[in-house]
């Protein structure tokens, strides 16, 4: 086996064993704690532009198939871990994980202390790293670490979103024979999907609820998007900094009193700017599958899936037009705002749960009914 080799843009360097594609790529250096669901988190697109250190110690045990896309193809930078499993056992599997990545033209790392580096990323923030496969010169990867561009500031939504309109009408499906999933409701809904690397999970669990899909570019304006005659509108997860996103936001705004809006992840970042609030970026982000939330409406707190490296600022929000509907417990950010007298709400946390848990479904149902309630 040839040699990998991560460098970080703090001068740390890892070297372990190469697996994947004998590529070299940077990127921002994050690490994501859920326990499975690989394969969805290398096909999402809100990981485009960075580097993910998976803490499970062994990946790659039930391979890769053709079902569990979660976008068109795998959107990170590379993959670090401790072990890739020698052995891909899985009914549904079609191929080795890393083989699937290699396919791509992605970098994978692995025989990484994985404990060492996620305690490094917790200390010192998310950082800049470069994979690269072979004899390097470490000082020159280290150098084009540091000269990467950085997380803040960049505009990665031209890079996932879809380049033409389109309509999706696949619901959510039973994985196994004794999966119980509910047959998808007749279309009574038109709901337009801005795409701002959205998953495919959230476009079944809307037609789930009985929608109609039409997916648009995420540059699409306000008044195209009425044109659609929409029943609702959705606003989805997506990578990079919110903060540039400027004509998106206007655009929603623009939106805001005319038709019920729910929006997911970088959704609900776009939402606190068209309230005019602010965002911030988090240490080393939130990556995984095992988040609590509080949802102050109700008392009871979920367990959530999270991918996101920036979060609303609550004291840029005006109490007066939206409140605070959901809290982390880990660090009391925000999770979820909704407004106080129109139909529209958000959460920062993926109620989607691919890979699960499954505590958040019930904020699909209520955006089916918001839009019932505004269609009479």
């Amino acid at each position: 086996m040839e040699q990998a080799v991560l460098a970080l843009e703090d001068g740390t360097v890892f070297e372990g064993t190469s697996f994947g594609a004998p590529a070299q790529r940077t990127g921002e250096v994050v690490f994501n704690t859920a326990i499975t669901g690989y394969q969805e988190i290398f096909t999402d697109p809100s990981y485009c532009g960075q580097i993910v250190v998976l803490t499970n110690p062994q990946i790659g045990n039930y391979g890769a198939n053709s079902q569990d896309f979660e976008s068109v193809k795998p959107f990170i930078e590379g993959l670090v871990v401790r072990e890739i499993s020698p052995v891909a056992s899985n009914w549904r599997s079609g191929e080795k994980a890393e083989h699937f990545l290699a396919k791509y033209g992605i970098p994978v790392i692995a025989d990484v202390d994985t404990r060492k580096l996620v305690r490094l990323l917790r200390d010192r923030g998310a950082m800049r790293g470069v994979i690269a496969v072979g004899e390097q010169d470490r000082d020159q990867l280290i150098e084009a670490a540091r000269r990467s561009p950085s997380m803040t500031g960049q505009n990665l939504v031209a890079r996932v979103t879809t380049s033409n309109a389109y309509p999706w009408t696949e619901a959510v499906a039973p994985v196994s024979p004794s999966d119980k999933i509910e047959s998808a409701s007749e279309p009574c809904y038109h709901v337009v999907a801005y795409d701002y690397g959205i998953k495919r999970n959230i476009l079944r669990h809307l037609v789930q609820i009985g929608s109609r899909l039409t997916v648009v570019p995420a540059d699409t304006s306000a008044d195209d998007v009425l044109a659609l005659k929409p029943d609702g509108v959705f606003l989805s997860n997506g990578p990079g900094d919110p903060e540039p996103l400027e004509h998106q936001a206007t655009q929603v705004r623009k939106l805001i009193g005319r038709v019920p809006v729910f929006g997911i992840c970088l959704g609900h970042q776009i939402l606190g700017l068209a309230f005019g609030g602010k965002t911030y970026k988090l240490k080393f982000g939130h990556h995984g599958a095992n988040h609590p939330v509080l949802n102050q409406l109700t008392g009871k707190v979920e367990i959530t899936s999270q991918n996101h490296g920036f979060c609303v600022d609550p004291g840029s929000l005006r109490d007066s037009e939206v409140e605070i509907t959901h809290m982390n417990l880990n660090d009391q950010t925000v999770e979820g705002f909704r407004h106080r007298s129109e139909p529209v709400f958000c959460v920062q946390y993926h109620p989607e749960a691919a890979p699960g848990p499954h505590d958040s479904h019930y904020l699909f149902r209520d955006f089916a009914q918001a839009m019932k309630e505004h269609k009479s």
